[in-house]
Formats: structure tokens, C-alpha cells, sequence
């Protein structure tokens, strides 16, 4: 990538007793935006970022008995934490330093107990530690697999924002029944391997909702409005079929403003419309086998999904921002949230069995894929942080930094960086439980997760915090413990055999993704942005990419193949007053960049065959050649964007704006912008022309 110019440079230099304890937190000094330029952090990003994990940097004094205290605990500690042990990787380096003669007594995860740490199995371990003097220290012991296996083979699969795959059976935007279906028709009719959607994490309820699924409410749980509200067993049985037949009908409406009148989807609307036929179904007793099934998923989440309903039903009440509810129901613990929950029991029902539901179509369309034939099946996403107005955030407030936020630092493409309005976990705290919250949102996902895609999936390692009320400029980034991180990624993926998919994309620090590479997360490569940034920029050849990543042409975020080769997303950019630059200078260097890599393709001979005397179009000639170019690559997984397959020129989200764009509510469209529904795809000859040029290449061929 090209090099990135400095941030503004801090007021003053940081202290050296200030540094030393930022160091000892795991708070930067500062970063590195490329290999030849670092730029310090600001006193500001420093104490601030300190303050939020309970270090006290008010005065020099304050500095100095923190940075004592912080040695001397360090220096007298046995054990951390947390530790990590490998399988087959020895006895780990914190267990091998304890003073000679040091027992060990472990209470494994199997509920067994043994006198030492040798050869146990995979798990989250306690450890007690008693020295020959006496000192007794206990810690969570993390044994992990030494790395995830591999895909096996290869495959090929489609990416897609289910909300914009709307079916004629769809309430407005795409749902858990067009997911199987898609699934079941592309793993049996197209030989994919595996369908990659958005998060479907539940958002924040409320209008106008926010709609990036990026900013859920709580990644550990579900969203119900992705119910295909039909294939709830109670359904059939409701009380007031004629209730029921009038909400078909709004539904309809929705569709049909969205597929025939041009309609943005409207995420607000349809949720509202399957609430009320939600609160209908609500009222249909459970036959003794769901009535069991239920009972079974309240008994396995437990006190995580209590808190989830709980959350949903005093957000009915009083508002979805939890900050400004009454101060004793602020606390999820408090005697006051005890009683609402008491009261309130019939609504926590409520939402508890939405997430059940949900939880049961999403296992039911993964189970679908695999009997479609597909290797991996749903691969779902991860995304870096929680709203801080949510219920995980309610929820979990001790593993929260207070005042901070997620974001980016400055660099080549966003000089003033980026603050994506998400609260970090507090590293320390994770350490201290274990790293349980992430065990648990793990465990959930996997359930019906054939793979996970991990947005960003640096944050495992670090994290650009950004104080509250400063630009992103005046962040820092905070370290946490990423062997930790990752033996519990790995952990819980192989015991849900599960293909892990790190989105490493922008700036990535050194050594990150050779650790990734290591433990078998694969990482995520995009055509447009493979060049030899250490050697002439130019394209990589196909030959040297990496095997262990997933292939695509572009993202959700990106624009789409048909828009970039025409050079459309310049000038969508220009009207939406984007551009930084000249239009001029904007449009040369972006045919210069397409106008490279079709020379690529046309240099392999993968433009030959299409197009011409063949009848098919130079712009789908050419969007076949950038499918047959991933296929020459090493890459274990190769996904096709599934609005590629059909000519959209729309992107579904362009960063930098808010209300300018539609972003996160575009349905699936042709090259005409006329809505593409899912019985559309099965009909498409573009689509199929697509695929059998993946085919040709894929079918029988290893990664």
C-alpha cells in the first residue's frame, strides 16, 4: 500500500515514567502507518486510554505509584490470568518459569482433576499453583489444537447481503427461508461450496434503526427480523387467521414496493409487521416436543440469553439507550432490573423464544447447505464491536472500556482516520474471565456457522481506541493478548469443525498475518488490491498469491466488478461530493488501474473465448476473465459477489457517508437497477454463464 502521511504530531513529549507504564498496559506510544514513518501518540490518547482500564494518570505522582504498583504486582505475580498451552507444543512458558518443585492441580473443563498440566485436553482449564513456600496462585489454563485444518479442497461460493436477496415469499427484505433456499439451490444446481452472508447479529431496536449490521445490539444473539415467519411451526395454529391473513398483506405490500416500485428495503417496516405476527404466534401454546426444545436452548444459554431478553423487554419500556433508563435498571445485577425482570417475565419470554426461533431457522438453513453438498455451507460474520447503546453492552459493562471506542488511525485513503462508535473490550478484564464473553459469543455463532468470517480480525490483536470526544487522530491503539485470542478462536472452531476466515485487509501490522497463517485462519484477498507493494506496484501474478485465503473481486464495502471496469463509482463518488481530488485526476488514475489489469487477463488469455463472436458482452467478458484469473490462483476458498454475477453497478455501502446514500437497504439489482429477486437468479443465463466459467476451472482441483 502506498505510504501514509503523519497524523498531527502530539503537543509535547510523553513522559518516561508515563511510557514505561503505558508499555506495561499494553497501550502504544506510538504506530507505525507504514514501514518508513512513525507517528507518537498524543499525552491525551495515552492517559486517557490508561484511565479506561482503571489506571489512575492524573498527576506525576498518580503516574509513578501506578507504575510501582504495576512492576511490584508483575514482579511478585506467579501465574497471569490466562494461560495458553498448544497441544503437542510442551509445557508453556509461564507454567515452565514457577519456582522448582512448584504443585500444579487442575480441575479440567471435563470435570476431571489432576496433580499436573501435561498431555489435558483440549478445554478451559483451572490451575492452581502452591509453591514449596507457600504462595498459591490459580488461572484459567487455555489448551487449544495447534491449528485449525485446512478446507478440504477447494471451493467456490457466493457472497451476499441476505437482507438484499429478496424472494417472492420474502416480507421485505430477505430472510432465514430465503437463505436455505438459496443455499439448497446453489450447493445443488451450482456446485458452491459455501454462501457467505452479512452479520445477523440483533440490532437496536427502535426508529429510524441503524442500519449497518456492523453496529449490532449484541453479537452474541440473533436478529428475529430474519424470521421467515411462515415456517414457524405455530403459524398453522394460530387464534385469529384473520390477524394473520392482514399482516400477509402488509407484508406483501412491503415486498412489492421494494421488488415492483422501487422502494428502498425498509428494515424498520418489516420488523414492525413481524413483531405483530410474532406477538400473534406468542400466543400459541408450544407442543410438548418444542415445548422440551425450548426448554433445552433456555437451560444451554442460560444467563447470557436472560440478560438478551431482559435487555429487549426493558428496551420496550423505557427506550433502547440504556444509559438514559432509571439509574437502578442500569445494572443488569441490581435489585431493581430483578424486579422488572419479574414483571416484565411474559416479554423476556417473548424474546426468548424469537431468539430460539431464530437460532433454530439458522441452524436449519446451515443444515440445508450441507445436505445441498456443500463442504463449508453458511459462513457468517463477525463484526468487530457491539452499539454502545445495546445489550451487550448492558449486559457485560465490567468487559467494556468506558469513554473509548473502536476506529481506525489515520492513513492513505482516510487522513483523518475513523471512528466506528463501538466500545472496546477492556483487554485486562477479558484476561480476568478467562476470556469467557469471548468463549460464549463463539460458542453461539457456531451452532449454525459452517465458517466465521472475522471483520477485522487484527482487533485480536490490537485495537485503535479512540477517546470520547476527540477526532480519531487522537487515538492510540491498545494491545490484547492475541495468542489468547486466537487459542480460543481455534478452540472453538474445531470443536464446531468449522473454517475460520480472518478479513485482513488495509493496514495489517507485521507479523499478524503469519500468525493467523499459523493457527490455520485464512485470510481474505481482493483482486483490486493485490499488487507487489514491495516490489513495482504492479498486479500479482495469479501464481503468487497466497493459498490460505479466501478470493474475491470485491466486498460489500467495495464497488462492484461492472461499476469499477466502467469507472461508474468515480462519478457516483463525484455527485455524492466524495472526492478529494480533481475528478479528472480521479478518472485517469482509476481507468489506469483497470486498464492495467485487463491487460493482465488479456496477457494470461482469459479474455479469450468470451465475448466477440461469442455474443456475450464485453463487460460480462471481462467479469468472467476476473473470475477465471481467482480460479488460476492458489486460494483455497473463491468467492463470487453475488451482485457481480447479475451486472449491479450499486454498491450496498459507501464508507464516508451517512444520509447521502443508501447504504445497507439496496435489494439485488440488474445493470438496469431493476430488483433481482431470488427466482430471478435460478433464471438468470448471466448468472449461469458466470458459474459454468468458475466451474470449468474449479470442479476436481485442489487448493
Amino acid at each position: 500500500m502506498p505510504a501514509a502521511g503523519p497524523a498531527e504530531p502530539p503537543a509535547e513529549d510523553l513522559p518516561e515514567d508515563l511510557t514505561r507504564l503505558a508499555a506495561l498496559h499494553g497501550v502504544a506510544t506510538a504506530y507505525r502507518p507504514s514501514p518508513d514513518c512513525t507517528v507518537p501518540a498524543s499525552v491525551t490518547a495515552v492517559t486517557l486510554a490508561l484511565a479506561a482500564l482503571g489506571v489512575d494518570t492524573s498527576t506525576p505522582e498518580a503516574v509513578r505509584a501506578a507504575l510501582a504498583a504495576r512492576e511490584n504486582g508483575l514482579r511478585d505475580r506467579l501465574l497471569p490470568p490466562t494461560v495458553v498451552g498448544w497441544s503437542g507444543g510442551g509445557t508453556p512458558a509461564a507454567l515452565a518459569a514457577l519456582p522448582e518443585g512448584t504443585r500444579l492441580r487442575v480441575e479440567t473443563e471435563q470435570g476431571e482433576t489432576r496433580d499436573d498440566a501435561g498431555r489435558l485436553p483440549p478445554g478451559v482449564h483451572r490451575l492452581t499453583a502452591t509453591t514449596p513456600d507457600g504462595r498459591t496462585a490459580r488461572t484459567h489454563l487455555i489448551v487449544a489444537p495447534a491449528r485449525l485444518p485446512a478446507p478440504a479442497g477447494r471451493s467456490h461460493g457466493l457472497l451476499v447481503q441476505l437482507y438484499s436477496l429478496l424472494s417472492r415469499r420474502s416480507w421485505g427484505m430477505g430472510d432465514l427461508g430465503d437463505l436455505r433456499e438459496l443455499a439448497d439451490w446453489a450447493g445443488r444446481a451450482l456446485g458452491a461450496g459455501f454462501v457467505q452472508v452479512n452479520p445477523l447479529h440483533a440490532a437496536v431496536p427502535g426508529a429510524p434503526s441503524d442500519p449497518s449490521p456492523y453496529r449490532p445490539s449484541s453479537r452474541r444473539f440473533p436478529d428475529p427480523v430474519h424470521l421467515r415467519i411462515e415456517d414457524v411451526p405455530e403459524y398453522a395454529y394460530v387464534t385469529d387467521p384473520e390477524r394473520a391473513r392482514k399482516l400477509g398483506e402488509r407484508a406483501g405490500r412491503l415486498r412489492g414496493a421494494v421488488l415492483d416500485d422501487g422502494a428502498l428495503i425498509d428494515r424498520d417496516a418489516v420488523w414492525e409487521v413481524k413483531r405483530d405476527a410474532l406477538d400473534l404466534l406468542h400466543e400459541v401454546p408450544l407442543g410438548p416436543g418444542r415445548r422440551a426444545a425450548y426448554c433445552d436452548y433456555l437451560a444451554a444459554q442460560g444467563t447470557a440469553l436472560e440478560d438478551h431478553a431482559t435487555w429487549c423487554a426493558l428496551a420496550e419500556v423505557h427506550g433502547p439507550d440504556w444509559h438514559r433508563w432509571p439509574e437502578g435498571l442500569r445494572d443488569p445485577r441490581s435489585a431493581a432490573t430483578e424486579r422488572a425482570r419479574t414483571e416484565l417475565m411474559d416479554r423476556v419470554d417473548f424474546h426468548s423464544r424469537l431468539t430460539w426461533l431464530t437460532d433454530t431457522q439458522l441452524t436449519a438453513a446451515q443444515h440445508t447447505a450441507r445436505e445441498a453438498g456443500m463442504p463449508v455451507g453458511i459462513v457468517h460474520d463477525l463484526a468487530v464491536g457491539v452499539h454502545p447503546r445495546g445489550a451487550d453492552s448492558w449486559a457485560q459493562q465490567e468487559h467494556f472500556a468506558r469513554g473509548m471506542s473502536v476506529g481506525a488511525p489515520p492513513d492513505a485513503f482516510n487522513a483523518l482516520g475513523q471512528d466506528w462508535g463501538l466500545p472496546p473490550w477492556r483487554p485486562d478484564r477479558l484476561a480476568d474471565s478467562g476470556y469467557a464473553p469471548f468463549r460464549d459469543l463463539l460458542r453461539g455463532l457456531f451452532r449454525y456457522a459452517g465458517a466465521l468470517r472475522v471483520d477485522h480480525v487484527m482487533g485480536l490483536f490490537r485495537l485503535w481506541w479512540v477517546p470520547e470526544g476527540h477526532p480519531p487522530t487522537q487515538g492510540t491503539y491498545v494491545h490484547y493478548d492475541a495468542e489468547a485470542m486466537l487459542a480460543v478462536l481455534v478452540l472453538e472452531a474445531t470443536r464446531a469443525g468449522a473454517v475460520v476466515i480472518g478479513e485482513d485487509l488495509g493496514t495489517v501490522e507485521p507479523g499478524v498475518r503469519e500468525a493467523l497463517r499459523e493457527r490455520g485462519v485464512l485470510g481474505t484477498s481482493v483482486l483490486w488490491f493485490e499488487r507487489d507493494w514491495t516490489g513495482d506496484g504492479r498486479p500479482l501474478p495469479p501464481e503468487r498469491w497466497r493459498a490460505d485465503c479466501l478470493a474475491t473481486a470485491t466486498t460489500h464495502d467495495l464497488p462492484s466488478t461492472a461499476a469499477r471496469l466502467t469507472g461508474e463509482h468515480v462519478e457516483l463518488r463525484d455527485r455524492l461530493g466524495l472526492l478529494t481530488r480533481p475528478l479528472e485526476v480521479e478518472r485517469a488514475e482509476a481507468a489506469a488501474d483497470t486498464a492495467e489489469w485487463l491487460e493482465v487477463l488479456a496477457r494470461l488469455g482469459l479474455l479469450d473465448g468470451t465475448g466477440g463472436d461469442t455474443g456475450t458482452p464485453a463487460e460480462e467478458a471481462e467479469i468472467q476473465a476476473v473470475h477465471r484469473f481467482l480460479l488460476r490462483t492458489p486460494a483455497r476458498m473463491v468467492g463470487i459477489w453475488l451482485p457481480d454475477a447479475v451486472g449491479d453497478r450499486r454498491p450496498q455501502n459507501l464508507p464516508g457517508t451517512w444520509d447521502q446514500y443508501p447504504n445497507w437497504r439496496l435489494p439485488v439489482a440488474d445493470a438496469e437497477g431493476r430488483p433481482v429477486t431470488l427466482e430471478d437468479l435460478a433464471a438468470s443465463a448471466r448468472l449461469h454463464a458466470l458459474i459454468d466459467v468458475v466451474r470449468e476451472r474449479d470442479d476436481g482441483r485442489e487448493g
